[in-house]
Parts: structure tokens; C-alpha cells; sequence
């Protein structure tokens, strides 16, 4: 059977030393996607992007790009960076320093031995595109951070291959200027329309430039999924912990019926329950979105007590406890509320998730 996608893994491993950095990765990636390995600091994202790259030799698997197998295990074929057809960007941006802004860029093309014509004509095109017209006789030390990044992105374009890798290229650049260098790359992609694969450790990167976002732990897949579904519905507690900021909720609950109908038990109140998971116990998952705070009672509500409230411009955090269970809630600006207030808790039972206790899996309600 043949496969639509691009650029595909199959049980891919590589070891350094004792240590498995990926695990039996397996990923098949559209055309024209823009697909971000996310993950905590040795996951394996990067070491993932490398082996695609060629900058590191897998140990077992395969790893096709287009029509090419570029590394195979069983078939001993191991295709160098260059016949790959992909181009990389990279954390630290990988600049000649003694070189300016238009031979950084042209370097590659030289390689490739093209025409000064076409040269110009491609490394003038993207600095356009990039708002950098003038600036292509300034050595690196003279531009800033912002502008040594745009360098190497138009070095990638210019080279116009089918495929971008992208190793955390914004994590050296400040809060403000990361902000619209995500708008920038994700148009760049729409207008080049080449698969792109993009390392991040910041969930909100991810979140917000991918069409579909893989989450690893240590070098193995926790989800691969588009960023609603991700946010919505993670398959296991890493994913639900790791995605989302705030963190999300987590209460140890025992499910039952009564007179009122589905209700989950936590310690000492009770909340209802759109379905009951077939468990003696289990983990509740609730995002602090899904949560709303009333100064009265009202019914089906818990009582708890306001620990902390933190304003973040549009909307605030506020932290309430009751006994030993914390709870964060987001929440619009138009609340007033003081420290060791009584607020009482409506949690939206049909945006709960549940979890196994023992192993962390997303428990799927029957059919």
C-alpha cells in the first residue's frame, strides 16, 4: 500500500550509548504541512530532526523523503545532508561571520553552481519578502539578533527546497520579537508551501503555528494530533500536564450514580459527571477555562476559598482551595475578587477528561 505522505519514519531508533534517544519513532508527514516535534529538554525532538537531516545516523528504521528512501537500516543506505533535498535552520543560526548578508545567503547557491543572474535575482527576493532590502552588505556582528534570524531563514528559502527543518530557530530572539517572527514564519510557509518540521520546546509555538504537533518523552511518541484536538482531549497525563498554561486540573475521583444521575466523588463533595468511565477510580482532567467561580451559592456548586488572585491583562488566574485541593481557574477581568474570599466552583462536567490512575491513559467513554 502506498502512502500520500511526504516525508515518513518507520521504526526508527537511535542509541547513544545505554541511552535510547528515540524509540521506535514512527511519523508520516503530509506535503506542504507544518508539523512541530514538541517536547520536554531530552525528549529526542531535536535528535529526531538531525537523523531527517542526515546530521546523525539513525540505528535502526527508515526514513523516506518523497520518492527517496535517504536512510534504511535493512537496505544499508545511508544518503548524505546534500542528497537529501531538505534545508535546516538552526537554534544558534549558523552564520559565516566573515561573511555579509548576501554571501551568507548565496553560499548555497553557489554550491549549486548557478548563474550570478539567478543568484541576485533569488537572495534580493527574499530579503524583499523578509524586510531587509539595504541590508545586504552587513556582516552578522552588525545586525541584531531579529536580523540575524531572518538571515538564516532567507538563506533557507533562497535554496528553495521541499522540505524546511527547523531546530528551535526562535528560542535565542525576546519575547516581543518571538511573537512576530511566528507570524512571519507561519506566512512563509503558506507562500512556499514546503513541508516543514519544526523543533520547539514552547508549547505555545507549537500550539500556534502547527497544522498537526507531536508530543515526545523521552524518545518516544505521547500524541501525535492537530493543536485543538491536542488541547482538548490529550491521550495521556504528560500531555495533559505538559499542554496548556496554566497547568490543567487534575482530581483523584471515584465515580457513581444517584438520585441526581452521574457524579464523581472528590474527597469530600461531589460534581456531576456527564458519563461514568467503567473504574473504581480515576484521574479528572479539567482545564481552568472550564471553570466558573460564583460570590453566592448556586446549585451544583462547591464551596471553596479564593487563595490567590493573579489579573494578566484580558483575563486572571485565580488559585481557591479547599482542604488539600488547588484549583486554577482563568476567568474574565469583571470579577472582584479579595484574598480568603468564599467563591463556590462550577466545573463543566462535559469538558472533563478522564484518566487510568495506574499508567496515565486516557480512559474513552464506551460505545
Amino acid at each position: 500500500m502506498t502512502s500520500s505522505a511526504f516525508l515518513t519514519v518507520s521504526e526508527l531508533v537511535k542509541r547513544f550509548g545505554e541511552v535510547v534517544a528515540i524509540n521506535h519513532v514512527n511519523l508520516e508527514i503530509d506535503p506542504g504541512e507544518f508539523f512541530v516535534l514538541l517536547g520536554p529538554s531530552g525528549c529526542g525532538k531535536t535528535t529526531l530532526l538531525r537523523c531527517i537531516a542526515g546530521l546523525e545516523q539513525p540505528d535502526e528504521g527508515r526514513i523516506v523523503i518523497g520518492d527517496k528512501t535517504v536512510f534504511s537500516s535493512d537496505d544499508d543506505i545511508v544518503l548524505p545532508p546534500g542528497r537529501r533535498n531538505v534545508d535546516m535552520v538552526f537554534q544558534s543560526y549558523a552564520l559565516w561571520p566573515h561573511m555579509s548578508t548576501f554571501e551568507n545567503i548565496a553560499f548555497g547557491l553557489k554550491l549549486k553552481k548557478m548563474s550570478h543572474a539567478e543568484i541576485k535575482r533569488r537572495v534580493d527576493q527574499v530579503l524583499s519578502d523578509l524586510g531587509m532590502d539595504g541590508l545586504q552588505k552587513r556582516f552578522p556582528f552588525e545586525l541584531s539578533g531579529g536580523q540575524q534570524q531572518r538571515v538564516a531563514l532567507a538563506r533557507l528559502l533562497a535554496n528553495q527546497p521541499p522540505v524546511f527543518l527547523m531546530d528551535e530557530p526562535l528560542s535565542n530572539l525576546d519575547a516581543r520579537l518571538r511573537l512576530d517572527m511566528r507570524s512571519e514564519l507561519k506566512r512563509l510557509h503558506h507562500d512556499a508551501g514546503a513541508t516543514t518540521v519544526y523543533v520547539t520546546h514552547d508549547q505555545t509555538e507549537a500550539l500556534t503555528m502547527a497544522s498537526r504537533v507531536v508530543v515526545m518523552d523521552k524518545g518516544v511518541i505521547q500524541q501525535i494530533a492537530p493543536p485543538e484536538e491536542l488541547y482538548a482531549t490529550p491521550a495521556n497525563l504528560f500531555v495533559a500536564e505538559f499542554i496548556g498554561a496554566p497547568r490543567i486540573n487534575l482530581l483523584r475521583a471515584k465515580p457513581f450514580s444517584d438520585a441526581t444521575g452521574n457524579r464523581l466523588q472528590v474527597e469530600d463533595f461531589s460534581i456531576p459527571a456527564t458519563w461514568l468511565p467503567d473504574r473504581e477510580e480515576v484521574i479528572a482532567g479539567v482545564r481552568p477555562e472550564n471553570i466558573t467561580l460564583h460570590t453566592d451559592e448556586a446549585p451544583d456548586t462547591v464551596q471553596f476559598s479564593v487563595y490567590a488572585v493573579l489579573p494578566a491583562g484580558p483575563e486572571v488566574f485565580v488559585h481557591v482551595v479547599r482542604g488539600d485541593i488547588t484549583l486554577v481557574v482563568r476567568m474574565g477581568p469583571g470579577l472582584k475578587l479579595d484574598m480568603d474570599q468564599q467563591v463556590w466552583v462550577d466545573i463543566d462536567a462535559s469538558a472533563i477528561n478522564y484518566y487510568e490512575v495506574e499508567g496515565g491513559e486516557l480512559v474513552a467513554p464506551s460505545t
